[in-house]
């Protein structure tokens, strides 16, 4: 016999919103926990005075929390961009060096694959870190594109009433002089 298999998610829409046929303005209370996503260790807090009223506190693990090496200076205030390329340039070096020890010593290419992989979770780890400017400015630019689109709609808006006036105007004027 053929059984059908729900999802997940409809497991879960289904007992959590099994209220909802009688009560539809019922909603799940939410959930506080940890998850794992990609590797990270996310925390979920409920707080009713906060929007949305669930959020993740979203904290990026230092490079020795992890195990690794950290390649840069550990200053509160970093050149992101002079940090990158000269991580880049040490990326370029341990590639180059892992080609010469593979044609001459290739028992010993261990030590470079793990040099070369600190310098690219390093790279990783500088870019991460410029994430929440990088979406403040995707925000900004979102939202002053939204600006300039309404000002157009504005403009428009004030365009067809002028028209229409005109044309209003004009009917006016031809009724009158009838």
């Amino acid at each position: 016999m053929w059984v059908k298999k729900m999802s997940p998610l409809v497991i879960y829409v289904s007992a959590a919103y099994k209220d909802y046929s009688e009560n539809p303005n019922s909603a799940p209370s939410p959930s506080e926990g940890t998850y794992v996503c990609f590797g990270g260790n996310y925390s979920v807090r409920f707080s009713p005075f906060a929007f949305p009223l669930i959020f993740t506190e979203d904290v990026l693990p230092s490079l020795e929390e992890q195990g690794v090496p950290q390649l840069y200076p550990n200053d509160s205030i970093v050149d992101y961009k002079k940090e990158l390329r000269s991580l880049n340039r040490e990326l370029q070096l341990h590639i180059l060096e892992l080609a010469d020890v593979l044609v001459e010593r290739p028992s010993q290419y261990a030590k470079r694959i793990g040099d070369i992989s600190s310098v690219f979770k390093n790279l990783h780890h500088l870019l991460n870190s410029l994430r929440p400017h990088q979406a403040r400015a995707t925000l900004i630019h979102i939202m002053e594109l939204q600006i300039q689109q309404r000002k157009q709609a504005v403009e428009d808006i004030k365009r067809r009433r002028e028209e229409v006036q005109r044309l209003l105007k004009d009917a006016f004027i031809t009724l009158d002089g009838q």
